[in-house]
C-alpha cells in the first residue's frame, strides 16, 4: 500500500509539473485506479485522450473506471471509440480487449477493417507486449541486464523508438538523477508501463 501511495504522489507530481503529458495522465489514472479511485482515474484518462486521441489503451482503462462508477453507456461509448482507434493504429491486443469488454455488456461492436491475422514471429520479429503486433525487434538488447534482455523479446523496434523521448520527458520532469536507485527505479516503473510489460 506505501509503494502505490509512493506511485500516486509521483504520477501527481509529474501530471502537475507538465500538464500536457500525456503519459503523467496515464500512469496516475492506472494508479487511481489500482487504488480503488475510479472517478478521478476517469478524469486522468480523459485528460491524456484529450492530449493524444490515439492512446487505445487509455481508452479501455476509462471505459473500465466508468464501469466502476456504474457509468456503463459512457463505458461503451469510450470502448467502441477505442476499438476504431486501437484498428486504425494495429493496437491488436487493446482492440481485442475492447471488443470482448462490449460483447460482455452485450453492446454493438464497431465495424472494423478485416481482423489482422496474428501470425507467429519469424527470425528479427517480435510479437510486441505494448502493440500486440509481429514488427522488427531490436538489433540488441537496448541494456546488459535482465530487464535489457526483456526489452529485446517482447518490444519491437518501432515502439522502444516510441519510448525514447517519453524517458526523456520522464527524467527532466521527476528530475531523476539516474544514480540514485530509487530514481533509477521510478524510471523502470515508467518504461514498463509505457511498453506494458507488467
Amino acid at each position: 500500500m506505501a509503494e502505490l501511495a509512493a506511485r500516486l504522489e509521483q504520477f501527481r507530481k509529474m501530471a502537475e509539473a507538465d500538464p500536457n503529458n500525456e503519459l503523467g495522465h496515464f500512469s496516475l489514472g492506472k494508479a487511481l485506479l489500482e487504488a480503488n479511485e475510479p472517478q478521478q482515474a476517469a478524469a486522468s484518462f480523459e485528460r491524456a485522450l484529450a492530449l493524444n486521441a490515439n492512446l487505445s489503451k487509455a481508452y479501455q482503462l476509462l471505459a473500465g473506471a466508468l464501469m466502476k462508477t456504474g457509468d456503463n453507456s459512457r463505458a461503451i461509448e469510450q470502448l467502441q471509440a477505442g476499438v476504431r482507434i486501437a484498428d486504425q493504429r494495429g493496437d491488436l491486443m487493446p482492440k481485442n480487449e475492447m471488443i470482448r469488454q462490449l460483447k460482455e455488456l452485450g453492446a454493438e461492436v464497431p465495424v472494423v477493417e478485416k481482423a489482422v491475422e496474428v501470425r507467429p514471429a519469424g527470425m528479427g520479429e517480435v510479437q510486441c507486449s505494448r502493440c500486440g503486433n509481429v514488427k522488427p525487434k531490436l538489433p540488441k538488447a537496448p541494456f546488459s541486464h535482465p530487464q535489457g534482455l526483456m526489452i529485446f523479446e517482447k518490444v519491437c523496434a518501432e515502439c522502444w523508438r516510441e519510448w525514447i523521448p517519453m524517458g526523456t520527458k520522464v527524467i527532466n520532469e521527476l528530475r531523476l538523477p539516474l544514480a540514485d536507485p530509487q530514481a533509477q527505479k521510478a524510471y523502470d516503473q515508467h518504461m514498463l508501463e509505457f511498453l506494458n510489460l507488467k
